[in-house]
This record gives C-alpha cells, sequence and structure tokens, in this order.
C-alpha cells in the first residue's frame, strides 16, 4: 500500500482515507501512545542497565537524577539542537549495528572455545536445563506458558515497518526506494531478531540465578544487576573489560531510542491536530517550526519514568512493555484492515496489483493469519493477571486494547463517519502528483548495497555520473 501510496501520514492516513475516518482518527491516537508511552521505557531501561556499574543507580536519588537528566537532555535535543538530530541517530544507529555483529561474534567465538575459560559450551545449555523454561505450571503447561511469555516479549520488540510508512512521503523515488526498504524488512527480522534470539539461548541457561531475578525483580539487587545477558554471559566466563563496553553501548542505543520516540510522538501529536483530530493549540510551532505544545506533551509522558522512583525499575519495565505491546499490535491489525479494503478494492475496480510498484504473495490469506495471530496476542496478553487477580497487571496488559474501540466509537458516533464502499475507494488520489514527482526527480534511483558502499568512500560521485546524463547538469 505504502509503494503505491506514500502520502503524508503513512498507515494512519490510508486508514482514515480508505477504511474509515474513526478508524484513523483511532489509530493516529494509538500511534502516539505507543511512541509516548516508549519514552519512559527508555528512560526506565537505562537505569536498569545503569545498574551494572553500581547497584545504589537503583536507589530512590540517583534514579531520579538520571529520569530528569533524560528529560532534560531530550528536551534540549528536541527544542534546541533539532538540526543535529538527524545526524546524531545516523550515527547512533550505525553504533546499534556495530553492537549487533559484535555480539553476534562474541556468541560464535565463545561458544567454541575462544573464552577465558576455554570451555567450548556449544549448544549445552539447550540440553541442560533445556531450551524451553517452565513458567507458572510444571510440564507441558508450564513449558507452553514459558512460549506464550517469550511470544509477548518478541511482539513487544518487533517494530519498524510502520516507521517506513510514516517516512514514505519524503523519500526520493518512493516506488523504488520505499520498495526496497521493505524488502530489507525480511532480512531485518530473519538476521538481527531471530539470530539475536537464537545467540542470547546460546550464551547463557534460562535458569541462571541472576537472569532470573532481572526477568522476576526478586532478590540481590531488586531485578537491575547486570542488565544484559550477554554482558552477564561475559562475567560468567571470566571477561573482564569487555562487558563495560557492550553495557555503554546498549546505554547510548537505548538513549538513541528514546530521543527517537520523543521526535517521533511530537509530529505525530502536531500532526493529529493540524488534521483536527487533537486540540488545536497542538498545532503551533516555534520560529524554526518545532511543536513546542506537543512537546510539552510529550514530556509530561516522559515523565511516568519518576514511577520507578517508588515501584522498582523491573516493575515500571513490565507494565510499560504490556501497554507498548498493545498498542503495537493495534498498529498492526489496524494496517492489516486497511490493507484488506485496499486487496477488495482493487479486485471491485478491476485493478492488478501487480502492476502495481510492490506485489504481496498469499494475499489475502497471510493477512487474515496475521490479523488472528495479532488478536489472539491482545486478548491473552494478561491472562496471568487473573491467576491470582492484580488489578495493576490487568490494566496494564489491556488499557490499549479497551481505551482503542472508546476512541473509535466516540468518534464514529459523534461525526457519523461511514465504512468506504470498496467501489469508491479512491486507488487514484494522490498517485498522479507521486508520478510527476519521480518523473521530474533527476537522481537516479540506487539500490540499497550502492547507498552503503557510498557511505564510507567506495562510490563514485553521483553529480559526475548526472552530468554526463543531463545535458544541463541540473
Amino acid at each position: 500500500m505504502t509503494t503505491h501510496m506514500p502520502v503524508a501520514g503513512g498507515f494512519v492516513r490510508l486508514a482514515g482515507y480508505w477504511v474509515d475516518d474513526a478508524l484513523g482518527f483511532m489509530a493516529g491516537w494509538n500511534f502516539f501512545f505507543f511512541e509516548a508511552l516508549a519514552i519512559p521505557f527508555e528512560i526506565t531501561a537505562m537505569t536498569f542497565v545503569s545498574s551494572f556499574w553500581s547497584e545504589r543507580v537503583t536507589d530512590p536519588g540517583p534514579t531520579a537524577a538520571i529520569c530528569a537528566g533524560c528529560i532534560i537532555v531530550y528536551g534540549l535535543l528536541n527544542m534546541v539542537a533539532v538540526k543535529v538530530y538527524g545526524e546524531s541517530e545516523f550515527w547512533l544507529s550505525s553504533g546499534k549495528i556495530i553492537l549487533l555483529l559484535m555480539l553476534f561474534s562474541f556468541t560464535f567465538i565463545t561458544m567454541v572455545g575462544g573464552n577465558p575459560k576455554g570451555d567450548a559450551y556449544g549448544f549445552r545449555y539447550w540440553s541442560n536445563p533445556g531450551a524451553f523454561a517452565e513458567y507458572l505450571s510444571q510440564g507441558d503447561l508450564g513449558r507452553s506458558q514459558g512460549f506464550l511469555a517469550c511470544l509477548y516479549t518478541a511482539a513487544f520488540t518487533i517494530v519498524g515497518p510502520e516507521y517506513i510508512s510514516m517516512a514514505a512521503a519524503e523519500t526520493k523515488h518512493p516506488s523504488v526506494y520505499v520498495k526496497e526498504a521493505y524488502k530489507t524488512v525480511y532480512y531485518r527480522l530473519c538476521f538481527f531478531f531471530v539470530v539475536g534470539a537464537l545467540a542470547v539461548s546460546v550464551v547463557v541457561p534460562y535458569d541462571n540465578p541472576t537472569l532470573r531475578d532481572l526477568w522476576f525483580g526478586t532478590g540481590t539487587g531488586n531485578g537491575s544487576a547486570a542488565g544484559s545477558p550477554y554482558v552477564l554471559a561475559m562475567s560468567i566466563l571470566g571477561i573482564n573489560v569487555l562487558p563495560h563496553i557492550v553495557n555503554a553501548l546498549i546505554l547510548t542505543s537505548i538513549f538513541s531510542a528514546g530521543n527517537t520516540y520523543c521526535f517521533c510522538a511530537c509530529r505525530v501529536l502536531h500532526g493529529l491536530a493540524l488534521e483536527g483530530r487533537a486540540p488545536q493549540i497542538l498545532a503551533r510551532t516555534t520560529k524554526s517550526g518545532t511543536p513546542i505544545y506537543a512537546f510539552g506533551v510529550v514530556l509530561c509522558f516522559a515523565c511516568l519514568s519518576f514511577l520507578q522512583v517508588s515501584s522498582g525499575t523491573a516493575t515500571v519495565l513490565s507494565w510499560m512493555t504490556s501497554l507498548i505491546t498493545g498498542g503495537g499490535q493495534i498498529n498492526y491489525i489496524v494496517m492489516a484492515v486497511t490493507f484488506l479494503r485496499y486487496h477488495k478494492a482493487c479486485n471491485v475496480q478491476g485493478i492488478d496489483r501487480k502492476t502495481r510498484p510492490y506485489y504481496g504473495c498469499l494475499q489475502p490469506y497471510s493477512t487474515w493469519l496475521a490479523i488472528g495471530m495479532q488478536i489472539f496476542i491482545c486478548l491473552s496478553l494478561g491472562y496471568t493477571s487473573f491467576r491470582p487477580w492484580d488489578v495493576g497487571s490487568f490494566f496494564a496488559s489491556y488499557t490499549m486494547q479497551m481505551l482503542m474501540p472508546v476512541l473509535f466509537i466516540a468518534w464514529k458516533l459523534y461525526h457519523k463517519t461511514r465504512m468506504v464502499a470498496a467501489a469508491g475507494v479512491d486507488l487514484v488520489w494522490e498517485r498522479p502528483f507521486i508520478d510527476a514527482y519521480e518523473a521530474a526527480e533527476t537522481e537516479i534511483p540506487t539500490g540499497f548495497w550502492a547507498e552503503m558502499a557510498s557511505l564510507i568512500g567506495f562510490r563514485k560521485d553521483k553529480q559526475s555520473s548526472l552530468e554526463a546524463l543531463t545535458p544541463s547538469g541540473t
């Protein structure tokens, strides 16, 4: 959908224009809450990881200082130094990739015996204690519940496609570059996420006392000791300096993520105000174009990180993870529902999707499967809060799932919106302007690896190539 119609607002605007304006309203606010709640999560995670150097970091005073410091720095970067935001995020993101490659290399080298102990542990932990941990119950039921716990965590971490959608309208040659960006999603999911999960299962056993303390938030350190399984594994193997380097890189990655969420949440809220879906005061900007009031609201969400001062980092991380997971799944449900309307509109209007810039296979069946899995996660996310009953856990797990339908129904009833019929879905919309823009763009589209080569200086200057192709050199 995005390669065919790369409009400003991404999947949020497509949902409102192709399905129902009420769905667009709900999707916009859900995406805002998803972004805004991720900010206190990242700040809390910074405290969690910082405790590797000193357990005193989790004391009320230092914890409050970290929260205040992060909020102030985020405010300065987004209000004063916004011009350097893109450049800083580029280098910080590059650091994340280097960190991941370093950790994958560490896993392989140490598992074959390249560690101070000379222990070639290989896949030892897959058989002892095993690949599947028991959780809440014993036996097969416990292992199934352990798998579900991992599934919910995975659902929390899998993000990315929605950001491509939101940035598509500002991309040169969107029919080419956006398509290539979406294709890399498969490789990123398979390589970074799947290999990362496998690596963690290799380097440390799930029954490690410190790891259990991290997850459940009980025992020494209140669940905030060595912040990362990789760092824990390095400590177990007797590696002294590398844990500090890795922990520092993880800390910068967390800071970068929080800064990105601040920027995105502010722009989403500003966009909602411009479309009349949020108070108009939030549409006001400074002379430099920064949405000052919208950013003030975003910083209020960041202040939720102070909850860890009294409740502990592990507890607050659990709350935020549940809220964000619910919002993330709703994002994907909105995308899937919008695609089903787009798919049906193409069939009804006699449009062959194979003529579009990107064509997805196994449709619409894979979309229905995705909706089923996402609904299952949304409904079962907080099942543990029922045994025994836990009010806090229940609302953390189901607040987003309860709030979003209320917003959808309220907007629909108040504005009397109707679902767009398949025959009435405007599949032309802004496409003529997009085609004209791409035709006028003189820069030749390049592939992913060519762009990567240009970043490190192994590519011929673009301007000289263009001058050879265009008489005027413009």
